[in-house]
């Protein structure tokens, strides 16, 4: 494996990085299966950012170089503006990383667990017991500080874990898939501390396969297939970098047999769908030229009552994207 690194920012030249994550040309081959290929994208500071895409498509594997748990074949990525191949030790004091799958000692209590990861980072007295209060304070387990973790339900597990990446108080949280399994409350709770955190100046990197709540919470996504980064940007961006199309519904109060001529006339559609006073159709363009094509049907004295334009989610963008492969 040849190995090929930009520049290193280090220690005595280090500035603050305008961009608290970067991604550069990052590659990351196993034999012939091109797990990262080509990744480039930055998330500014205090910011959290959606990495989405099926299994298997790099997104682990992307974190764990981010969280200096591998090396790129090629590329660099840095955090916090800190090169994750040539300065490790300091990407390390500056993020805090959620595995998907992470080690819990089961015959140790919460704040056991928590100390435990506060000293390897370093924290030393009153320092390190202000952390670990204001960490199990911050994910709920205050109250069952000196309760065994085998005895911790999934989203208390979770918590926990939430809290171990961020003992430490890093500038910049990598989280992988940190809802999974999770029940609709405990995904809602989650959802409210990483708000948190990211409205406390903190940047962060989450991967989920739960779309809605990624577009709930993310300030820009990146979609990501076969080791390749599609697209990336805000989920209006990204829909604006493709053809435009949405649904279209509209209630006529006359003849709609002759509004669904006009407009299958006007458009070239094949398919437009009357169900009573509505009227179903795709229409190809954006808000603008939706007003445009409205006014016009106004104007062919159509008397249209109500208009509906169903919007992409991020669902919609996702499928529009992808395209359902895998490696």
């Amino acid at each position: 494996m040849s190995l090929h690194a930009t520049t290193s920012q280090t220690a005595g030249v280090h500035s603050h990085a305008q961009e608290a994550i970067e991604l550069r040309r990052l590659h990351r081959f196993f034999g012939e299966t091109k797990a990262v290929n080509d990744v480039s994208f930055t998330v500014s500071a205090g910011k959290i950012y959606g990495y989405i895409g099926p299994n298997g498509a790099g997104k682990t594997t992307s974190m764990r170089i981010l969280a200096t748990l591998d090396l790129p074949s090629y590329g660099d990525a840095f955090i916090d503006g800190f090169s994750v191949v040539n300065d490790p030790e300091y990407v390390r004091q500056r993020l805090g990383f959620m595995p998907d799958a992470f080690g819990a000692y089961r015959d140790v209590s919460c704040a056991e667990y928590l100390d435990f990861f506060a000293r390897a980072y370093g924290l030393v007295g009153k320092e390190r017991a202000s952390r670990l209060e204001h960490v199990l304070d911050f994910t709920g387990t205050l109250g069952m500080k000196e309760k065994s973790i085998r005895g911790l339900s999934k989203g208390m597990k979770q918590r926990l874990c939430l809290g171990r990446s961020m003992i430490h108080d890093p500038a910049v949280m990598i989280l992988d898939e940190p809802a999974a399994g999770l029940d609709p409350r405990a995904r809602i709770q989650l959802r409210r501390m990483i708000r948190d955190l990211a409205d406390q100046g903190k940047t962060i990197l989450i991967s989920s396969h739960i779309l809605t709540e990624l577009a709930e919470i993310c300030d820009s996504v990146g979609i990501i297939e076969q080791g390749r980064l599609l697209a990336s940007g805000s989920v209006d961006e990204i829909q604006h970098q493709r053809e435009q199309r949405r649904e279209l519904v509209l209630r006529v109060l006359s003849d709609p047999s002759n509004a669904k001529e006009k407009i299958q006339h006007e458009l070239q559609l094949e398919e437009v769908i009357v169900d009573g006073e509505l009227i179903r159709f795709e229409f190809k363009g954006d808000m603008q030229k939706q007003s445009q094509f409205v006014s016009w049907l106004i104007h062919q004295e159509i008397e249209i009552a109500e208009v509906k334009s169903h919007q992409k989610s991020l669902e919609d963008v996702f499928l529009s994207v992808t395209e359902g492969l895998v490696q």
